[in-house]
């Protein structure tokens, strides 16, 4: 199997839904104009192919020089534990380099993934929630 990744590749609503649900994420499957703008604004979208199929996805918001925000890290269930994520990571952190922080916020069922992949564990951190959920 040869899984061929690509940085800011062209990918549709369609797609990136279907890779959230055989990933298991919980994100607006069901909303397409609204994946459509989360691929148009996203600085960095990454893929993972196998045989012209995205079995994986990155998407992060960045200055290139200070921060990077992880948004989304995808892999079909089917292609999971071979790599696909790990390697998604590696391509992101050379595409913003060494001068800036790669931070994500994670699921419950990723918690123990991120640290085996380079991540550290972070208690300063806070958010706000949206309000309309989906």
């Amino acid at each position: 199997m040869k899984v061929v990744y690509k940085v800011n590749d062209s990918i549709e609503a369609s797609e990136l839904s279907d890779v959230f649900k055989k990933a298991g994420l919980k994100r607006p499957v069901h909303d397409l104009p609204r994946l459509e703008k989360m691929i148009q604004q996203a600085d960095l979208l990454l893929t993972a192919r196998v045989e012209g199929q995205v079995i994986g996805v990155a998407r992060a918001i960045t200055d290139f020089h200070y921060c990077c925000y992880l948004s989304d890290l995808a892999v079909n269930k089917d292609y999971q534990s071979m790599g696909v994520g790990k390697e998604l990571i590696r391509i992101l952190q050379e595409e913003i380099g060494d001068d800036v922080s790669l931070l994500l916020l994670s699921s419950q069922e990723a918690m123990t993934y991120y640290p085996k992949i380079g991540f550290t564990k972070v208690d300063n951190g806070f958010v706000i929630p949206r309000k309309n959920s989906f």
